[in-house]
């Protein structure tokens, strides 16, 4: 028993299982502003059906523990001459990569049944969906962009929770989605700062690795605005009230405060700047956009 239970602690931390606070508030709003929309049609405004939000939650956990497990895999030699990653669970050794093979198949088949268990479009675009995950971790090889893949990835969690309670592909969705892609590449370029000087020596295209980093540190502070602007329009495509708004004051404070921590001088805070923040970030639009629609 003790066994099984070490091993499973392995697999958590291969694939940052903590760091599921970033995408999966962002799905459980996709769903509840979706249900909101169809409100008139006789659903209960901000409350989809249970099964759909635990099928929602399923596939959730199923693309990103399979997204990071392909990561892992994919990534091990280059985490291997990392010194920040060489500790890792594949490079070090403490998991196998068949292993990590049998563990990824596993999370990709759960978004793939989960998808089925939603609805036709789900099933059909889960494929889709598993090509940007494995196109992610090869991108970072040829271009600078790789923050952005990786934000399409993400941005997945609205518009696949959208899709999922109405079965149908709409607009409205769109600003928070892409909301979402701008504030994970946002954030992304400032984890890769830690890794500049390998990624040059290495081959490796980054933000920060093509543009130095006080013009990579100007660009998250234009992706996070371009987030909030984005943010602010969705309130006003859903008619949301007074309580999302002061939300999206914090919202504002936050991403000011994330910024304010690192310094092309003083990179020491990256840590509390990727994780906490952003945590808290994606748990406010949750929140904020959960009591707007029921207030």
């Amino acid at each position: 028993m003790e066994i099984v239970k070490n091993k499973a602690v392995l697999f958590l931390r291969m694939i940052k299982f903590s760091h599921s606070v970033f995408a999966l508030p962002f799905a459980f709003a996709g769903a509840m502003l979706a249900s909101a929309w169809r409100h008139e049609n006789g659903g209960i405004a901000g409350f989809p059906p249970a099964e759909k939000l635990f099928w929602i939650t399923a596939a959730m956990v199923g693309a990103r523990s399979g997204a990071m497990g392909l990561n892992r895999i994919i990534d091990r030699k280059i985490d291997a001459a990392n010194p920040r990653t060489a500790g890792r669970e594949l490079p070090s050794g403490k998991i196998g990569v068949l292993d990590a093979a049998a563990f990824t198949s596993v999370a990709l088949l759960l978004l793939i049944f989960s998808a089925y268990r939603l609805n036709p479009l789900c099933l059909k675009l889960s494929p889709l969906a598993i090509l940007v995950l494995v196109l992610y971790s090869f991108t970072k090889r040829f271009t600078w962009m790789a923050h952005f893949v990786l934000g399409i990835a993400i941005a997945a969690a609205p518009l696949g929770a959208w899709i999922a309670v109405r079965g149908t592909l709409d607009k409205e969705i769109l600003p928070l989605s892409i909301a979402v892609v701008f504030w994970l590449a946002g954030f992304d370029v400032l984890y890769a700062l830690q890794d500049l000087d390998f990624d040059r020596g290495y081959g490796l295209h980054s933000i920060p690795q093509r543009f130095g980093i006080k013009r990579s540190l100007v660009l998250s502070k234009l992706f996070h605005f371009i987030t909030w602007l984005l943010l602010a329009a969705t309130g006003v495509i859903f008619g949301l009230n007074i309580i999302y708004w002061i939300g999206m004051i914090i919202i504002a404070g936050l991403l000011i405060y994330e910024h304010s921590l690192v310094k092309a001088e003083d990179l020491s805070s990256l840590d509390t700047a990727f994780f906490n923040m952003n945590g808290y970030i994606s748990i406010a639009v949750f929140v904020f956009t959960f009591f707007s629609l029921i207030g």
